[in-house]
């Protein structure tokens, strides 16, 4: 006989109290269901069961086998149901919580080709430069750059977040084009940390060791708005060090200009986390791929 049947039915039968009692809904007659315990019974050589007219209870040796077949016949039952889950269509809610500037400037821009290809899906997006908690605000995925602290959440790697330090031509006109790092300490720099009245940027040289070169700027403005920057930089305040994707369209039409061309502004690690104690719904997992495809490190 099948032996995971034979175990199913052995449960069953445990639970129930009876072979009579199990042996309509599982569409067997009561030998029958008798049979496949037997038959169990035979492959351990031991009894589970001490029958007599009255009654049915458990051996010693049923109640062991009793609580560890339950316990398999569980993690099956949970095998086919994650299998079924994946091989369903992504529908319902996709809660995001993602930077401001990464979801406008990147993420934005894509989300309708995520959108049409999974009609079923309804996102809501969240832009926000605070640390967004996911577990207690109920995100099903957010995405955060900058180096992880140990959290315990799952993280998918993105291919880091590039950033470019840019002025207009009025400003290098006026103040000069600095031709290395150090050259920022005599420039009006626009800081990213809000209140803050200075910062440290990090810039890297092509060098066997890739060289890190830090400087500590300092300017007339600081904000946590990469917009607010960028407009400040626009208005030759000074110079700005921020995303690529939001500087390039500036600097394309020439109303930026990139600074410090042979030196690379550090980029920033960039991930997309996820809780490691829900199911990866449809949903998430093909978001997850979707970010994979557009901001995957493959895309280096």
């Amino acid at each position: 006989m099948d032996r995971l049947k034979c175990i199913a039915v052995f449960v069953r039968v445990v639970e129930a109290g009876s072979f009579a009692a199990v042996a309509e809904p599982l569409g067997m007659t009561a030998p029958m269901i008798g049979r496949h315990v037997r038959a169990l019974e035979d492959h351990l050589g031991t009894q589970l069961i001490n029958r007599t007219t009255r009654r049915h209870s458990l051996t010693e040796a049923g109640r062991i086998y009793y609580e560890r077949s339950k316990t398999i016949l569980a993690e099956l039952e949970a095998a086919d149901e994650s299998v079924a889950l994946m091989r369903s269509v992504p529908r319902g809610v996709l809660k995001i919580g993602a930077p401001a500037i990464f979801g406008s400037a990147c993420l934005a821009p894509v989300l309708p080709d995520y959108l049409n290809a999974n009609p079923e899906v309804r996102v809501e997006m969240t832009l926000n430069n605070r640390v967004l908690d996911l577990l207690e605000e109920g995100y099903d995925v957010v995405i955060r750059t900058g180096t992880l602290p140990d959290s315990g959440l799952m993280a998918r790697k993105l291919a880091p977040y590039r950033l470019v330090a840019c002025a207009t031509p009025d400003y290098l006109a006026q103040h000069g084009t600095p031709s290395h790092p150090k050259d920022l300490t005599a420039h009006a720099c626009l800081g990213f940390h809000p209140g803050a009245a200075f910062d440290t940027w990090s810039f890297t040289i092509q060098s066997p060791d890739d060289e890190v070169i830090p400087v500590q700027v300092s300017g007339p403005m600081s904000t946590n708005s990469g917009q607010a920057l960028r407009a400040a930089a626009l208005g030759s305040v000074g110079i700005v060090l921020q995303a690529e994707a939001l500087l390039l369209p500036d600097m394309i039409a020439g109303r930026l200009v990139r600074v410090l061309e042979q030196f690379s502004p550090k980029p920033l690690p960039l991930n997309a986390l996820y809780s490691p104690t829900r199911a990866i719904t449809p949903k998430l997992r093909s978001f997850l791929d979707f970010l994979t495809a557009q901001f995957g490190t493959n895309r280096l």
